[in-house]
């Protein structure tokens, strides 16, 4: 191996070819080829002959990579999608079916190698002497060549009987509905049909669910090869920056001591310092997160040091001083627990200045707020404000007390005017994607919440590992990491951790197209967020000849015309990668390369020896307008695919353009939330943004890291989680009545039929409460009338109801098998998905309804954010709301129905017991799922809110006297009661 690979852009060493004077010759110099994936040099086989990974195009790839190609990836060639075959080398099979080579195996092979080049001359054995350390440095180099990441498929023994148990369940599904279709109890005939429908409809879901889960995956990461790769001694490190976000709204109920320790474990993390900036959305302009910001950035000047000296996690103090194991454990250093020990006492007086801040926040002067230089705070009135930007820290800012640097830490607080639409979330995170872009443009951005901090300081690292990978890095629009949080207790009694859906939904999805997007630990590739197509491989090279004219083409094909004068201008321009056009959703859109940023009168003014039609296969400066803003400082920035400012630029005009770009009305007659960045048209942003890049053809990851990435804080009364609940369904609701509905949209795009499944899952959840209120209502309806919604039941539809029973179990079991979430976390998420379905979906269907249809809009309050150090403080808390009612009354109609039908079997005498199990279990089915919110009713002190009793029993009441007045489910008689003489006439 002539050259060991070291970084994704093609740059290599030569090694001992350069150290030892070793010369090729011209015929070896002709024959080196460099590999089109890595950007080595491909090689020579053992016989002498180069080495040829596919002998149909002849595609260049060096042997590792086509190690790699055969065994993790596509197993065919990247040109012309042939699939490999084995090579014969020295009368052995070759097909890479090894991932990794260990040290013993890489020594063989460098001597092996050593030898080889020993017989070209390049290499002497006088050389080698003194020299076995180096042996160690091939090892390193070869570790360093292979892949970052590994595929871990689902073991068949776990995964092959529950896709058999899938494909039985659906055949016994069909065959269901086929005898409840066709044996209708007409006794019960409403009832009947209303549970049939109902059926139906959760089959529907079933299947909506289910089948996106047939790929299941799990994914590893080489840290150590990164690091080898990436950062070699000696050599600035070239991982490529990544630029953080954090968004916030309201400090008051977003305690900026939980944004403050987000901050402290952005700027503690475990990644080259110059390479991180931290930016800031206050969307409520409000002075107090500016002041604790202020704070933050100089509690930071000790922390960061702090932590990176000892290697803690996490690097969020307040959950690190809290964590309850023991934190010696590894430590060698004498010095840790004194320094320790002042770092905690310096966190408890910031934690002080940070309360004094909040203290003072709560009553506004009648003259507002003025800053500490005596000069009144801009955001005085939080819906008319001008943009505002401050940088702390950085190269620039302060230093650390050991005065290395820091990453730089940025406040932003968007214009806002009356009369203009600034969309929320969504519209907060465009404006920062245009900040950091004239700021610090990053190739890469994470997004968190402000209760979500760094738990994994390598978290970032493990984000690189997809990103910088040269085989699928750059069609990646996103790594997505589990959401996982602290401060539940450990039955999680509402499903607050939310196990099932990052643990099996979206390690499913990740086998298929990628995970969706949840809306924070996301790292997202910024070419993506700028909607473009992302990159299409080369085509396939038409084959020539010199064996006819120049003027005849049909010989093999191929054509014989010189290149275009114009292209070759094109080329020495480097505008060449402009000139290729991509459809995407009937717009037009170009795809762009690896080029410097160039001012676009220049690109303008180098295009005038082109005809109209080449002129409009580019993006003129007025399309670049039209598309991203009137600012040439951002549009030039969108042009460098790896990042970075121009030569050159001012810091105070860079501000002065990042205060413009945050301008109100700057987004005005621009794709900005329509093609461009977080899409608007929805509360839950997050799905539409992600669903837009899926469409456009880009592949996202789900990264699982051991230690988890990210953590944050849930809700965990019953209230705020089904207000929780409600945002999330609403949202989904706005975007099935939109024209970005996966039911019909983007189906010209590159989406895949199983995630399309996933996606339309998840906009008609919230429709799925109307079936499940009906068939919760059903038990109770059933007991009170002595009807049933099946008729009396032969073998045949006895064996297809167990069968269904049994096969519903079987799919719950091995999916827990493979997937190892615990069985109670399943059942958790089941209750919920009931106590949800009834309360917060249905009222999320009727207010979706509203505001679409009607233009009723509903105000979306936060989430209340614990800073309460009460562990579980706020689990027995009650806040009244609406969506309480709805599941009450259910409980107290089937516990009614259950009394009555007791009651009435009782009377009855022996006959009637039978019949009454089935709507038993029916009604049991209700309430054990229903069990955890009525927990949850009693609160602390086990006893109900009047008021909820009074509205609950008030409609349970009212349903019974309907049913006793009406009794719609007995026949009516029109005529005389005709019966039987009993004599044979």
């Amino acid at each position: 191996m002539a050259g060991l690979y070291t970084g994704s852009h093609g740059r290599h060493d030569l090694h001992d070819d350069e150290h030892d004077g070793g010369i090729q010759t011209h015929d070896e110099m002709k024959k080196t080829k460099i590999c089109k994936i890595c950007g080595d040099e491909i090689g020579l086989k053992e016989n002498g002959e180069m080495f040829v990974a596919c002998h149909v195009c002849g595609f260049p790839v060096c042997q590792p990579c086509y190690d790699y190609e055969r065994t993790e990836g596509h197993q065919s060639c990247p040109q012309c999608h042939t699939r490999y075959k084995r090579h014969k080398v020295a009368g052995k099979d070759f097909d890479g079916e090894k991932e990794a080579y260990t040290a013993e195996e890489w020594k063989e092979r460098v001597e092996k190698w050593k030898t080889r080049q020993e017989k070209r001359g390049l290499v002497t054995k006088a050389d080698d002497v003194g020299n076995e350390q180096d042996d160690d440095d091939y090892v390193l180099m070869a570790e360093a060549r292979q892949p970052l990441w590994r595929k871990v498929p689902i073991p068949s023994r776990l995964i092959s009987p529950y896709r058999i148990v899938i494909v039985i369940r659906f055949i016994i599904l069909c065959f269901f509905f086929h005898f409840r279709i066709l044996t209708p109890a007409y006794d019960a005939f409403a009832l009947w049909l209303i549970s049939v429908i109902c059926e139906i409809w959760f089959g529907v879901s079933w299947i909506l669910d289910q089948f996106p889960k047939w790929l299941p995956i799990n994914r590893e990461t080489y840290l150590d090869r990164l690091s080898l790769r990436f950062e070699r001694e000696g050599e600035p490190s070239r991982l490529l920056p990544v630029d953080f976000f954090v968004s916030t709204v309201d400090p008051l109920k977003e305690p900026p001591i939980i944004t403050a320790n987000t901050v402290l474990s952005i700027l503690a993390v475990d990644y080259p310092v110059e390479k991180v900036c931290c930016y800031v959305s206050d969307d409520g302009a409000s002075m107090l997160l500016f002041d604790s910001l202020s704070e933050t950035a100089e509690f930071g000047r000790r922390w960061v040091p702090f932590c990176k000296k000892y290697s803690i996690e996490p690097r969020a103090p307040e959950f690190y001083f809290n964590e309850k194991i023991d934190y010696l454990k590894d430590k060698v250093q004498p010095t840790f627990v004194k320094d320790r020990r002042a770092m905690k006492r310096e966190y408890e007086e910031f934690k002080v200045r940070m309360n004094a801040l909040v203290s003072k926040a709560q009553k506004k002067p009648e003259e507002g707020w003025v800053m500490q230089d005596g000069t009144p705070w801009p955001g005085n009135n939080t819906r008319d404000h001008p943009g505002m930007i401050q940088v702390y820290l950085g190269s620039e800012g302060a230093l650390d007390i050991e005065g290395k640097e820091l990453p730089r830490l940025v406040y932003v607080s968007r214009e806002k005017r009356p009369g203009y639409q600034h969309h929320k979330k969504a519209g907060a995170e465009n404006a920062l994607i245009r900040v950091s872009a004239v700021l610090t443009n990053a190739p890469f951005i994470l997004n968190l919440d402000c209760d979500h901090y760094v738990n994994n300081s390598k978290a970032v690292r493990e984000a690189m590992c997809f990103l910088m990978d040269p085989q699928v890095g750059k069609k990646l629009c996103y790594v997505q990491f589990p959401q996982r949080f602290d401060g539940i207790d450990r039955h999680d009694r509402y499903a607050n951790r939310n196990v099932v859906f990052f643990d099996i939904n979206m390690k499913g999805l990740d086998g298929i197209q990628g995970p969706v997007y949840v809306g924070t630990g996301c790292v997202f590739n910024r070419q993506a967020l700028y909607g473009y197509d992302p990159p299409t491989s080369e085509k396939r090279p038409k084959m020539t000849c010199d064996c006819w004219p120049s003027w005849c083409c049909c010989c093999c094909g191929g054509s014989r015309k010189p290149k275009s004068k114009k292209k070759g201008l094109k080329a020495m321009l480097g505008l060449g990668a402009y000139s290729k056009k991509k459809k995407m959703m009937g717009k037009q859109y170009t795809r762009k390369s690896s080029v410097p940023a160039f001012d676009l009168e220049e690109i303008e003014e180098g295009l005038e020896g082109y005809d109209e039609l080449e002129k409009s296969s580019l993006m003129s400066q007025k399309n670049f307008e039209k598309r991203f803003g009137m600012s040439p400082n951002f549009i030039a920035s969108t042009l460098m695919e790896e990042g970075g400012l121009p030569e050159g630029s001012n810091p105070t005009s860079l501000i002065k353009e990042a205060i413009h770009v945050i301008s109100c009305g700057y987004e005005e007659k621009t794709e900005w939330g329509k093609e461009l960045g977080w899409i608007y048209g929805s509360i839950t942003e997050d799905i539409l943004t992600g669903f837009k890049m899926h469409c456009r053809g880009w592949r996202s990851v789900y990264c699982t890291p051991k230690r988890p990435a990210f953590k944050g804080s849930a809700p965990i009364n019953l209230s705020d989680r089904l207000h929780q609940v409600l945002r999330w369904a609403l949202g989904s609701v706005e975007i099935f009545l939109s024209r970005h509905c996966p039911l019909w949209y983007g189906y010209g795009g590159k989406l895949k039929l199983l995630e399309r499944l996933a996606y339309i899952n998840t906009i008609v959840y919230p429709f799925t409460s109307i079936a499940l209120l009906a068939y919760c209502t059903l038990p109770a309806v059933c007991l009170l009338t002595g009807k049933f919604i099946v008729p009396t039941l032969n073998n045949l539809a006895s064996i297809w109801f167990i069968a269904l029973f049994l096969s519903i179990i079987a799919t719950g079991v091995l999916e827990l098998r493979w997937s190892g979430v615990s069985i109670e976390d399943w059942w958790r998420n089941e209750q919920f998905w009931v106590i949800g379905g009834v309360s917060a979906h249905l009222f999320a269907v009727f207010q979706g309804l509203l505001k679409v249809l009607a233009g009723v809009d509903t105000n979306f309050t936060v989430t209340t954010k614990a800073a309460d150090d009460a562990e579980f403080g706020e689990l027995y808390l009650f806040k009244w709301t609406t969506l309480l009612i709805p599941p009450t009354t259910l409980i107290i109609l089937n516990m009614v129905g259950v009394v009555a039908g007791i009651s009435g079997a009782i009377n009855n005498g022996y006959g009637s017991w039978g019949p009454l199990f089935g709507k038993l279990f029916f009604a049991f089915w209700v309430i054990v799922h229903l069990y955890p919110f009525l927990k949850g009713l009693m609160g602390r002190q086990n006893r109900t809110p009047t008021i909820v009793v009074l509205w609950s029993i008030l409609l349970a009441s009212i349903f019974s006297l309907v049913w006793v007045r009406i009794d719609p489910f007995l026949p009516k008689q029109t005529g005389p009661i005709l019966k039987q003489c009993g004599v044979e006439c």
